[in-house]
């Protein structure tokens, strides 16, 4: 049953570093996204790849009267229709790539302090998406289906 889609892919080859929208990325069993900085052998499952809803995103953007683009939020990917805190502890799959949602994605004071928004922690907490573990590899793109 498909349960929305995916609006945009985000990676950084270095941690801190400038946030660059692909229209695809491949996604690597056990590693990460490649081409990202937390991709590596051995990932730990909660670092593998990020995912928040461009809902929460827009909610943000109103309640700040703010028009920040989603690559400023450092998460991967950036979907549209799916409430992701459901996936917390559920298989899924996006296109033909197996995730499993590990935690919620919770703010963190480095983000606020990046984007220099006091309140960015309270407005996004329990909205800034989901960690997930890469359970099978293949390519993820924009446009691709969000089943479970």
């Amino acid at each position: 049953m498909s349960k929305g889609r995916v609006d945009q892919i985000c990676i950084t080859p270095a941690e801190g570093g400038a946030i660059q929208e692909v229209t695809e990325v491949e996604a690597i069993s056990g590693r990460g996204l490649k081409g990202d900085r937390y991709c590596k052998p051995h990932a730990a499952p909660e670092t593998q790849v990020t995912l928040i809803e461009a809902e929460a995103i827009d909610e943000f953007n109103q309640t700040f009267s703010m028009n920040l683009s989603a690559t400023q939020f450092r998460r991967n990917v950036i979907t549209r229709g799916v409430q992701l805190n459901s996936l917390e502890g559920k298989s899924f799959s996006v296109g033909g790539v197996k995730l499993r949602g590990i935690e919620l994605c919770e703010p963190c004071a480095y983000l606020q302090n990046l984007l220099q928004i006091p309140g960015l922690v309270k407005q996004l907490t329990h909205k800034g998406g989901l960690r997930c573990e890469i359970l099978s590899d293949g390519v993820i793109r924009s446009d691709n289906l969000i089943n479970d």
